[in-house]
């Protein structure tokens, strides 16, 4: 976004009133301005050196003062052969959330009936959709996938009369083995099994690896869709204690194996839900290290990596994996095709099971819908999708927590994600977030309340909230109630 920049704000001037200011000073004080006013947003692009030089009617070095000023401020980044562009910032001053103590044993599932009622009014236009991790449809590129989906039907209509038994559509597994190759994780395509979405592949790996009785080590606060998944099995969960930050703690993990026999970990490195939180590489690399000592096999949920707001694709865990104990699971569901439900699996070393499994679960995934991902993208289409979706889950991300942090009362804390689309919440002790969900619900708005993201009975104050919706005034209006509803009950 190309913006024409006013004069600097004479009432706010960045330096002491009185004094001379250079005119770097004064152009990075304006353009500052009108980042903390919001009228530039993050991920929008600032005039380029030469057009800000005719603009101001300064010289290029002054221009290149200003933004290297406000680069060190942190509200600019330069990104190569691309300009300049308004840098996330954090917007809380505010803690973020605690992680949980230790689980003590082992526990099975008892999924709340609250989950089901909670997608099925995701889905309903009339509630706020504050309570689902589903961004919405206008996000995606419909109208394309819709064409392009016509034209592979009209070209090959056998392939809607056709039973889809099959493993993967090798124009499509080649893809998504191109796509890791660029990331720097070298997967072949014939490594990779096409599943009916990712929560086919985690249910297909879980049960390549365990039979019902066994214990599974789970992040905490756990996407509840996992503790469904685990439930359907009879499985245990053992919740390891997990930052908003880096993720799982590795010296939790470590006493829980010791002390319990552990089958298999469960985790999302990249983008945690619901934490947002992001494991740097080095804490991978232990982690690997962690479960070849205790030979452990790991299913790596990595749904949310391509929805980073950084310049680089962040690893998954499967890229330092050697020995092929790294199940890796993924889809298209959260940036391109929900409805498609495209996903796939990478299971290593227990490929020949999960296949297995695969046929005996859904047989195959609909060839029709494989080769029209797979012509989006071969011809580049992606990429280019990728980099809107980024700047709007980031502007999203930004907008709602700086009107929680309004809204809400002191004392809440808050995760701080660098992709994804949700905020973890925690809210002063004495709220109770399912409470306030039925209270919420009373004005059309649906939340995701804490007590769904446990085995236990815990995180009774805190909340996720999505933020998959495009900002509007009904976004807004709707957080600020829920800040009352809040405040009630304190």
């Amino acid at each position: 976004m190309i913006q024409t920049l006013p004069p600097a704000n004479a009432s706010n001037p960045p330096i002491a009133a009185g004094l001379s200011q250079p005119l770097y000073v004064e152009l990075a004080g304006s353009l500052q301005s009108l980042i903390e006013q919001g009228t530039l947003r993050p991920g929008h692009r600032v005039p380029s050196v030469r057009r800000m030089s005719l603009q101001r009617d300064v010289s290029i070095a002054t221009v290149l003062q200003a933004y290297t000023v406000l680069e060190n401020r942190g509200y600019l980044e330069a990104r190569p052969q691309s300009g300049y562009y308004v840098r996330a910032r954090a917007p809380f001053m505010s803690p973020e959330p605690r992680m949980a103590k230790p689980m003590a044993k082992p526990a099975y599932v008892g999924v709340n009936d609250l989950t089901a009622e909670i997608m099925d009014r995701s889905m309903n236009s009339d509630f706020m959709p504050f309570g689902a991790a589903c961004p919405h449809h206008s996000l995606f590129p419909t109208k394309k996938l819709a064409r392009l989906l016509g034209s592979v039907a009209r070209r090959d209509p056998t392939l809607i009369g056709k039973h889809a038994v099959n493993f993967g559509f090798e124009p499509l597994t080649r893809e998504i083995s191109r796509r890791y190759l660029q990331g720097g994780v070298p997967l072949a395509h014939d490594e990779l099994v096409v599943t009916v979405g990712c929560s086919e592949a985690l249910n297909l790996c879980l049960r390549a690896v365990t039979k019902p009785g066994d214990t599974i080590a789970i992040e905490t606060p756990a996407y509840f869709g996992f503790l469904e998944i685990i439930q359907s099995l009879n499985l245990r969960a053992l919740e390891i204690p997990t930052s908003s930050r880096e993720g799982i703690c590795l010296e939790e993990l470590r006493d829980a194996i010791k002390q319990n026999d552990v089958k298999a970990l469960l985790i999302m490195p990249n983008f945690h839900n619901p934490l947002g939180s992001l494991m740097p590489d080095d804490k991978k690399k232990k982690l690997y290290e962690l479960l070849c000592e205790f030979d452990l096999p790991a299913i790596e949920d990595d749904v949310y990596a391509d929805t980073h707001f950084g310049d680089v694709r962040p690893k998954p865990l499967k890229a330092w994996d050697r020995d092929g104990r790294v199940m890796l699971c993924s889809s298209f569901g959260k940036t391109l095709a929900p409805s498609f439900r495209i996903g796939w699996a990478a299971p290593g070393r227990y490929f020949e099971r999960v296949r297995r499994l695969k046929f005996t679960n859904t047989m195959g995934t609909p060839v029709v819908l494989q080769k029209t991902l797979a012509e989006f993208l071969r011809d580049g289409g992606y990429d280019h999708h990728l980099r809107s979706l980024h700047r709007t889950y980031q502007q999203q991300l930004h907008l709602t927590a700086q009107t929680m942090l309004k809204c809400f009362p002191e004392g809440t804390r808050y995760s701080r994600p660098q992709g994804g689309n949700f905020i973890w919440v925690e809210l002063p002790p004495k709220v109770d977030t399912l409470k306030l969900h039925n209270d919420a619900l009373k004005f059309r708005i649906n939340t995701a309340p804490g007590v769904l993201f446990s085995v236990k009975n815990r995180y009774n104050n805190c909340m996720r909230m999505s933020c998959g919706v495009p900002w509007s005034d009904e976004v807004e209006q709707a957080i600020h109630k829920l800040g009352e509803l809040i405040k009630k009950q304190l």
